[in-house]
């Protein structure tokens, strides 16, 4: 599909006032002189670990025991990201790390 100029030209202005609004209605939504409804507040704070625990399910979602290799992989680089998270507390490498450890695994272990 090629789009003519003025089609891309709008694609992107849509585009650019979609993430304008996404970044700016936080703003307006919940001003900086009033105080944060207490639910968005307990959204703060349950969100984050549900979230993760949602990334966790996908992750492991299509591994399967049975056939090789086993989920040794994806296994192996979860500990290691749970490891060096302990160790270092520095979320990027915890997870550039396991990501970089699986995938020298999977394209040249397994």
């Amino acid at each position: 599909m090629v789009l003519s100029t003025t089609e891309a030209a709008l694609t992107i202005l849509v585009i650019a006032a979609a993430t304008l609004l996404t970044r700016v209605l936080p703003f307006l939504v919940f001003p900086a002189h009033r105080k944060t409804p207490p639910f968005v507040a307990y959204l703060g704070k349950v969100l984050p670990f549900a979230i993760i625990g949602m990334l966790i399910v996908y992750c492991f979602k299509s591994v399967s025991p049975q056939a090789w290799p086993y989920g040794i992989p994806e296994l192996l680089a979860g500990l290691f990201v749970i490891g060096v998270h302990k160790w270092k507390h520095n979320l990027l490498l915890s997870i550039g790390g396991g990501t970089v450890l699986y995938m020298i695994m999977v394209q040249y272990v397994f």
